[in-house]
């Protein structure tokens, strides 16, 4: 990511919110510059962390200096880390951070990974107020905020105005997911194995592309209006706190498969909005029919 300054195209709006935006904006750009530095770096270690996913030396370090960025700034506000977990706040804003969402293809050399920061006011159950998801090996992000609208911004260039795509049906729509895989690990209490295999054969009969686009970049081609939906399975709130604000601001709906606008389900559906009720249709079908 270019280290130089990046700006809210709202300037002298002191409020709360555009406050946590700059923050949110510096703080991406300081954990950036940090995994770059390790990206491809063959001294990387990789360890398992209990849930048998990886984690390495620059997740905690990114991960340390968003912590560090964030609640420097407004030290009264919550945050919650996947790698470092939950600090209790005062101000009623919490922060919802990955440092590297996709560690996977981080450490393989994929360029796809993503730095993804979001603010909440109210819980995890109510659209959030910040969003940034960040892709540092393509120098790209969307940034949006509450009422502001989203913002592409690549390299050095200006940020333009981030826009979801017009298409309104599924047959000339663009679906990706994190690894479709993953549809066939959904836990009983959400279909199970049968209803997410289900859930996913729908989505490729129905969608003129499947792409595995996934992680944190999936949602920033949704954003920009690249793919049309981005749809995961089983997915951590620390995984959508972001893109739900990013996606909402750029014109589209984030939910579970539920139809429910929240980021605690374990799972979420981004779209343009306009093919949104007939990829619910598909994914609660599948659900039904698994029992």
């Amino acid at each position: 990511m270019s280290v130089a300054s990046l700006t809210v195209p709202r300037p002298g709006d002191e409020g709360a919110v555009a406050a946590r935006l700059t923050a949110a904006l510096e703080a991406v750009r300081l954990a950036s510059i940090e995994t770059l530095g390790w990206y491809g770096d063959a001294r990387l270690e990789v360890t398992s962390k209990a849930d048998a996913s990886p984690v390495t030396q620059a997740d905690i370090a990114a991960e340390g200096i968003l912590r560090r960025e964030l609640l420097g700034a407004f030290p009264d506000d919550g945050f919650l880390g996947e790698e470092t977990g939950a600090t209790a706040g005062t101000s009623g804003y919490e922060w919802v951070v990955d440092p590297i969402d996709g560690t996977k293809s981080f450490i393989r050399g994929v360029p796809l990974w993503a730095t993804l920061i979001g603010c909440r006011a109210e819980g995890l159950d109510v659209p959030g107020v910040v969003g940034v998801i960040a892709i540092p090996a393509l120098d790209e992000l969307v940034y949006a905020s509450a009422g502001a609208g989203a913002w592409h911004r690549r390299g050095g260039a200006p940020p333009t105005r981030a826009s979801v795509s017009r298409r309104d049906s599924l047959n000339a729509s663009l679906v990706c997911s994190s690894a479709f895989t993953s549809f066939a690990d959904r836990p009983p209490s959400m279909g199970g194995p049968e209803g997410g295999r289900a859930a996913r054969d729908g989505l490729e009969d129905a969608c003129l592309l499947c792409r595995t686009w996934g992680d944190g970049y999936g949602y920033l081609l949704v954003a920009t209006g690249r793919a049309d939906l981005m749809v995961d399975p089983l997915m951590n709130a620390w995984d959508a706190a972001a893109v739900e604000t990013v996606i909402r601001e750029a014109g589209g709906r984030f939910t579970d498969w539920q139809g429910r606008e929240r980021i605690d389900s374990g799972e979420g559906i981004a779209t343009n909005g306009l093919v949104h009720a007939a990829a619910l249709t598909i994914l609660r079908r599948a659900r039904q029919q698994a029992g």
